[in-house]
């Protein structure tokens, strides 16, 4: 079993589509194994954004995130789970992203784009550690 760091972005819940892209991910075959409604602090995000840290949008991306809660949760399924969740998620961009993924039937425009979820095996294992330490 393959696990992943999805998150719902604090748009996501604003909007109130958080049960709407929860039930696509769980249809997908993704089972939800750790969940939390948390807003999210500039040092908790310096840690998940730290490749972004000192670039020209930072600032602006830290105050989106933090303005209200996310929902954060651990994923679980068959094979590379965090592969599962990117391809339902599509493109970043949801002017871009095709019809069927959360983005493309969703979102609206960017950054706020809804969802992020891990790129690969090592940022699930990575950011999972981060928001749950505990698994």
């Amino acid at each position: 079993m393959g696990r992943t760091f999805v998150m719902c972005k604090p748009d996501a819940v604003e909007r109130k589509l958080v049960g709407e892209i929860t039930r696509r991910l769980e249809e997908s075959g993704l089972s939800i194994i750790a969940a939390e409604l948390r807003t999210l602090t500039p040092e908790l995000l310096s840690r998940h954004y730290e490749e972004h840290v000192g670039k020209p949008f930072y600032d602006e991306l830290v105050a989106f995130m933090s303005r209200s809660p996310a929902m954060l949760m651990v994923l679980e399924g068959e094979g590379e789970a965090f592969a599962v969740a990117r391809q339902l998620m599509g493109a970043t961009d949801p002017v871009e992203a095709e019809s069927g993924t959360i983005r493309g039937d969703l979102g609206t425009e960017m950054p706020e784009n809804l969802i992020h979820g891990s790129d690969s095996e090592e940022s699930a294992k990575r950011e999972i550690s981060i928001f749950f330490p505990e698994l």
